[in-house]
Formats: structure tokens, C-alpha cells, sequence
């Protein structure tokens, strides 16, 4: 079941991305997030969207969207976030997440949405690639995270609405 996030997810939401944040390249930042972080990225976001299993509530993954830049000229170009607990990947359920968030935006009026990957993540550009992303650019060493720099790989998607 897929549906929006309260702010009564924001500590089931933190306690699934914290360990990609603490042990993983697949993204540059290198600070947990806290439930109030996570609660205000829910208030703010046009939609934070979670898989939560209807038998449990246990949310198994989430995907949101933000505008890609600030200002005005970039207003239907779309940024997402997307994340899976270990055990929900290779099930559907990234790609029926995709779908959702993809949908909302362009319901909003996005024109595009923008993947940014760690060059250390293949499988995120696999992924992406096969829902329809293309590289659109890599920007060599644009992280710094363990102590060394990583590539950031764009892919985009152009949203029919």
C-alpha cells in the first residue's frame, strides 16, 4: 500500500534512511536524520510518499520530491528522493513508489524529474535506466564522503501529465 507520510512516520522514515546515510556511498551526506528533520521535510514537500504494509503499518520504503533549484525558472523541474529497506528491494516496490511520486508531480505540473546518484551506486543507475532516466550528466567528484570523492551522476526523466 502506498500513501502519503504523517508526521507519525517520521521516526520509521529516519530509522530506514539512517543506515544508508551511516554505511553507504549511495548518498554524499554523512548526517543522520533525526525524526524532526524528517518531519519537516513531510510538512514541506509537495509529497513524501511510503510503502507501508497493511498488516503491520511497517513502512518499507519511501520516495519525495522537491524543486531541483530555487527560483522561479525552475519550477516544473523535479528532484526525488528515493529509499528501500534492504529487504523490500528486487520486489516492485521501488518502481511502484517511482511511478507514484512521478505521477504526483506531473498531476502538480512537473515537466522533469531529476535523479542525482552516487557514481558509487550502479544499481540505482540500472535502476533509474530502466524506468526510463538517461544520463544527462556526471560531474566528477562532486561528493566527498569515507574520505574520498565520488562521481554525481544525473538522469532525468521528462513527465507526461
Amino acid at each position: 500500500m502506498i500513501r502519503r507520510a504523517t508526521s507519525a512516520d517520521a521516526p520509521a522514515i529516519a530509522a530506514l534512511w539512517n543506515p544508508w546515510i551511516r554505511d553507504s556511498a549511495v548518498t554524499f551526506n554523512p548526517t543522520p536524520k533525526t525524526a524532526r528533520d524528517v518531519a519537516r521535510l513531510i510538512a514541506t514537500r509537495p509529497a513524501v510518499l511510503v510503502s507501508a504494509d497493511p498488516g503491520t503499518s511497517d513502512i518499507a520504503g519511501f520516495a519525495t520530491y522537491g524543486q531541483f533549484r530555487a527560483g522561479a525558472g525552475y519550477a516544473t523541474c523535479m528532484e526525488h528522493t528515493i529509499v528501500l529497506s534492504p529487504q523490500a528491494r528486487r520486489h516492485g516496490l521501488g518502481r511502484a513508489l517511482m511511478h507514484a511520486v512521478e505521477h504526483h508531480a506531473a498531476h502538480h505540473g512537473a515537466h522533469q524529474m531529476i535523479a542525482g546518484i552516487s557514481g558509487e551506486n550502479p544499481e540505482a543507475i540500472h535502476f533509474h535506466a530502466a524506468l526510463g532516466y538517461h544520463e544527462i550528466a556526471r560531474i566528477p567528484e562532486a561528493g566527498f564522503k569515507f574520505g574520498r570523492f565520488m562521481d554525481l551522476v544525473l538522469m532525468g526523466k521528462f513527465l507526461l501529465s
